[in-house]
């Protein structure tokens, strides 16, 4: 029964030496066997010995996502292990114990909230296994029944992401007619939502806080904008015999550079689902499916840095409709760069 880690969060690894004397004590940090780290530190004896892991974990996680929107979503985590073995001498030398296994299990993109504590375990605090990895309607009840829900266009299909009881994450497809999907009992309701005065809908997608993938539609419209940056220099133009041409310009420009933006509206969504709105905000991962320039009826995908930075929290009492306006930024130049 793997245990799920929250890397993007402090974890810590510890142990206690009851070597007289113990002067130091060394960390062996493994990705799925592989030794990655070896750190030492002073130590002494009957006072735990912390080591702070997701940082040097985080950077063997490797995060992608399909080209093909096609393409079936997939876990993305890395498995670890960690041993502490004490000395009674200065780095790591003289006599020994036996090494102490301590943290280990599979790491995630994911987070913990400073209220949820150290050490965060998915699918934390108030949550109980199997259950689905997003945001939940009633968090305070203890009935989980429609207590999930998404909204997504009429005849589109998808992905949700699940926990089972063993603490597996996995993800459940579900078609273009489909309204529910359930799992051990749980259901998680699928809302259509007819956006066709505004095209099909603008499917964003970004990695959670619970370290997996999560779709979430903007119904409404799209404004698509482009931003162009560039630098220049005053140029000689003065020919040999002391003239010049009218046409050539004495101010040149160079390393012009483009991006592109685009504001989406996310139409009118229920209050609870504030909640998936913070987690994009908050998301490192993100993406957005959009039809290719040259071919309107096939779609692309492309990696986006949220741009807008604050969010005010809609409620039905002071806003009546909740409905969220986002910016995105292309995560890449429009004029290619890439060398």
């Amino acid at each position: 029964m793997p245990t799920n880690y929250a890397l993007r969060t402090p974890i810590y690894a510890q142990a206690t030496s009851t070597l007289a004397p113990t002067q130091s004590a060394k960390l062996l940090l493994y990705n799925s066997g592989t030794l990655i780290y070896t750190i030492v530190k002073g130590a002494s004896q009957n006072v735990a010995v912390i080591f702070e892991v997701a940082e040097l974990l985080r950077d063997y996680l490797t995060i992608s996502f399909p080209e093909d929107p096609t393409t079936p979503y997939a876990t993305q985590s890395i498995t670890f292990t960690s041993t502490i073995q004490f000395f009674d001498g200065p780095n790591a030398t003289g006599l020994s114990e036996p090494p102490v296994t301590t943290i280990g299990g599979d790491g995630w993109e994911a987070y913990g909230l400073f209220v949820e504590g150290a050490n965060p375990v998915l699918p934390f605090e108030n949550r109980v296994k199997p259950t689905w990895l997003l945001a939940e309607k009633n968090p305070s009840t203890a009935s989980l029944t429609d207590d999930f829900n998404i909204y997504v266009p009429h005849d589109v299909g998808g992905y949700i992401p699940y926990i089972n009881t063993t603490g597996t994450i996995e993800y459940f497809e579900y078609n273009g007619s489909d309204t529910e999907l359930e799992q051990d009992s749980i259901t998680c309701a699928i809302n259509r939502i007819d956006c066709t005065k505004y095209g099909e809908g603008n499917k964003v997608t970004f990695i959670n806080k619970y370290g997996v993938l999560q779709d979430l539609w903007f119904f409404l419209k799209k404004v698509k904008s482009i931003n162009r940056t560039n630098e220049r220099y005053q140029a000689n133009t003065l020919s040999a015999t002391a003239t010049y041409s009218q046409s050539d310009a004495t101010v040149k420009l160079f390393n012009t550079r483009a991006k592109q933006s685009r504001t989406l509206s996310s139409g009118y969504y229920p209050e609870y689902t504030n909640a998936y709105f913070e987690e994009l905000l908050l998301s490192e991962y993100v993406w957005i499916t959009r039809p290719q320039v040259d071919q309107p009826n096939v779609d692309e995908i492309i990696p986006v840095i949220v741009k807008t930075s604050n969010m005010t929290y809609k409620t039905s009492v002071n806003d009546r409709l909740v409905e969220y306006t986002i910016e995105f930024e292309d995560a890449f130049d429009y004029i290619n760069n890439v060398r």
